[in-house]
């Protein structure tokens, strides 16, 4: 890697709450308000009628499993994921929602195993207990140290970027939104004397220039910008033309990478012009296993993300393909990541997007020449 050369690795969503919650050391309240599940350690027992035994109580690193060795042999420079549960003991449920997560704040070395640089708070699922449960997750938070992004107390730190100083100078800046799309009430928005998150109401043309002037105001020169955004349905690979146009005016007005997450499996990735769009990394970490109906997105397999940003020629995106399997994440077969490639290679010919298998298992993604966006950009 050159000297200005940048690696960021992205998590999709962490799901910590839950029955991931429930087999930690200090598990919290088990109660749920689903329609046909009403004690989180329900969850745990479909895993294991699926795939086996979960310990309980298990290591705060059990979730993350070899994932923690491949992001230590990757040696990124920042680690950003969106934990989409809330951190709370608060037992008040937002009303409205059919699911709600959080996790005990007892068991947050649990995220600290993965050592995040940043954690996106603006997801559907941060305000499921409520802002009293938000501003326990924000304290819990930076209390044990983590830089958030995309929730605050007011719609001013909400704004706010999270920022990461690289060694040798620079930063990384990390914006984060959140949009209806993704099952985000509009109430969640953050305002002057409200807490919430970044609202964005839809993929407009307005709503990016609105974040890239943010940008503008806040970059200097050596940073590295991300901007997370939370959208889209839980299923389904089709990216929409607004989605596209959201993300190629992020990425033209400053952004190096638009990590998008919502779906529970991964969607499209492109690189326009030279900067990287990842349109829904999928599930990283949770308790779905053995939650049957959506079984031809293969959701029990998961990527970690690590793009390499290279001032004045083209990224590095690199995706690990990965397995859930006891709540626990591991290596994926050969033939799995190769089932990986081929769905990532077909929903990405829109885009003009082509990923290949390197003889490690490890997928890369590389823009084809003349395809379809370059074309029409």
């Amino acid at each position: 890697m050159g000297e200005s050369d940048v690696t960021l690795c992205f998590c999709g969503d962490v799901m910590l709450g839950r029955g991931v919650d429930q087999i930690l050391p200090h598990p919290g309240d088990a109660e749920l308000r689903e329609s046909h599940v009403r004690d989180a350690r329900a969850y745990v027992e479909m895993v294991e009628k699926v795939n086996g035994r979960v310990p309980r109580p298990a290591g705060f690193a059990w979730p993350w499993g070899e994932a923690l060795q491949v992001l230590d042999a990757t040696a990124p420079d920042v680690r950003v994921l969106n934990l989409e549960t809330s951190v709370t003991r608060h037992d008040a449920f937002a009303p409205g929602k059919g699911v709600h997560y959080r996790m005990n704040p007892a068991n947050l070395p649990c995220l600290a195993a993965a050592h995040p640089d940043v954690c996106v708070l603006a997801n559907n699922h941060v305000l499921d207990f409520g802002r009293r449960g938000l501003e326990e997750t924000l304290d819990a938070l930076h209390t044990h140290g983590f830089r958030t992004a995309g929730a605050g107390r007011n719609a001013a730190e909400a704004a706010r970027p999270a920022v990461v100083p690289l060694d040798g100078g620079g930063r990384v800046l990390v914006f984060a939104c959140a949009m209806p799309s993704s099952g985000v009430p509009h109430d969640w928005a953050a305002t002057d004397d409200r807490s919430g998150l970044d609202f964005v109401a839809e993929p407009s043309d307005a709503a990016a220039s609105a974040i890239t002037d943010r940008i503008r105001r806040e970059r200097r020169p050596g940073d590295v910008v991300i901007v997370s955004v939370h959208w889209g349905g839980n299923w389904g690979y089709r990216v929409s033309r607004g989605e596209v146009r959201f993300a190629h005016a992020l990425t033209d007005g400053g952004a190096d990478v638009v990590f998008g997450h919502s779906s529970h499996h991964p969607r499209p990735a492109e690189i326009h012009r030279g900067r990287t769009v990842l349109y829904g990394c999928g599930d990283f970490v949770d308790d779905y296993e053995g939650i049957s109906g959506h079984e031809h997105y293969r959701d029990d397999l998961r990527l970690l993300w690590c793009v390499t940003v290279r001032p004045g020629t083209a990224p590095g995106v690199r995706m690990v393909p990965l397995q859930s399997r006891r709540m626990r994440l591991v290596a994926a077969s050969d033939e799995d990541a190769e089932w990986l490639r081929g769905v990532l290679d077909r929903i990405g010919r829109d885009l003009g997007s082509h990923v290949d298998r390197e003889p490690d298992g490890v997928l890369t993604l590389r823009a084809a020449r003349g395809g379809v966006r370059e074309r029409n950009s």
